[in-house]
């Protein structure tokens, strides 16, 4: 395969624990997936890494070429400013969200992944859209338990 692949990814959270949701759109080309859940009870943190969690598992072959575009400073600074290798390295000690960075990191393993921060709420289309699946996710009657 060539190309890139783009994520663009957004959670949304009402309170902080509280229902939470998040949405993600794939595009490859002329191509889009979209995908969305919501959850019972859980962060905005959470929410923004499953996100992008969920796009890379979404991705169907291997040594893709993913650019992902978020809103999370959390997610993108964890990323692109090494923060990951440094709590791997005192395994998470004091940090949150374990099992999802260990997801994110299977998740990322087989594919070249770079990341880009957005402004949030700033007009951005997909950006929006993913805010806008979010929200409507997190506010639907099919919710999950986020399972810690």
């Amino acid at each position: 395969m060539a190309g890139t692949i783009e994520l663009f990814s957004d959670g949304a959270c009402s309170g902080n624990p509280g229902p939470g949701g998040f949405g993600v759109i794939l595009r490859y080309g002329s191509y889009e997936k979209e995908f969305s859940q919501g959850f019972l009870n859980t962060t905005n943190n959470r929410m923004e890494l499953m996100a992008v969690i969920i796009g890379l598992e979404s991705i169907k072959w291997n040594h893709a070429d993913v650019v992902v575009y978020s809103d999370s400073s959390y997610v993108v600074n964890t990323i692109n400013k090494g923060w990951i290798d440094k709590w791997l390295n005192t395994n998470f000690k004091g940090k949150a969200n374990k099992d999802l960075w260990l997801r994110y990191l299977d998740a990322a393993e087989p594919h070249n992944v770079s990341f880009v921060w957005l402004k949030g709420h700033a007009g951005h289309p997909e950006n929006e859209r993913c805010d806008s699946m979010a929200v409507a996710a997190y506010k639907s009657e099919n919710l999950i338990e986020d399972k810690v």
